[in-house]
């Protein structure tokens, strides 16, 4: 039989993720939002998941 939930469960509190090294430059990224064929967003339409930072 199945399991429905996992035995296991994580918050953001018990992950932590290291910094490393990345070809890719800040400057070259781009964050736009294509929000419709005419309509450009210069901005990402999702805020980071951090207590911080989105409020729910």
């Amino acid at each position: 039989m199945a399991k429905d939930a996992p035995e296991t469960y994580l918050t953001f509190d018990d992950v932590l993720l290291l910094p490393g090294y990345s070809k890719v430059l800040p400057a070259d990224v781009d964050l736009a939002t294509q929000l419709t064929r005419k309509i450009r967003l210069n901005c990402p339409l999702l805020s980071a998941p951090m207590d911080t930072v989105t409020e729910a």
